[in-house]
């Protein structure tokens, strides 16, 4: 049975990610909170199916958020 608190609080949403290969070819999908480990993953605005073993769309690519922690930004002098 699922309690009050897990009703109220706030899921992390999932994120569709394709693994390209070197020429651009859809590979494999994953669905995760966070971006997988390795090279050629990018994420995608959703997965197709019909994406398999083609190549990626460029309107299914979601352009990759850039994200700066404050503790790494240099006070200027």
């Amino acid at each position: 049975m699922l309690s009050l608190r897990s009703l109220l609080t706030p899921r992390r949403r999932l994120r569709n990610f394709a693994l390209l290969d070197a020429q651009g070819v859809c590979r494999a999908f994953h669905q995760s909170a966070q971006a997988p480990l390795g090279v050629g993953w990018i994420e995608v605005s959703e997965q197709r199916l019909a994406w398999l073993h083609r190549p990626l769309p460029s309107s299914a690519r979601i352009a990759p958020v850039v994200t700066y922690s404050a503790a790494g930004k240099a006070l200027a002098a």
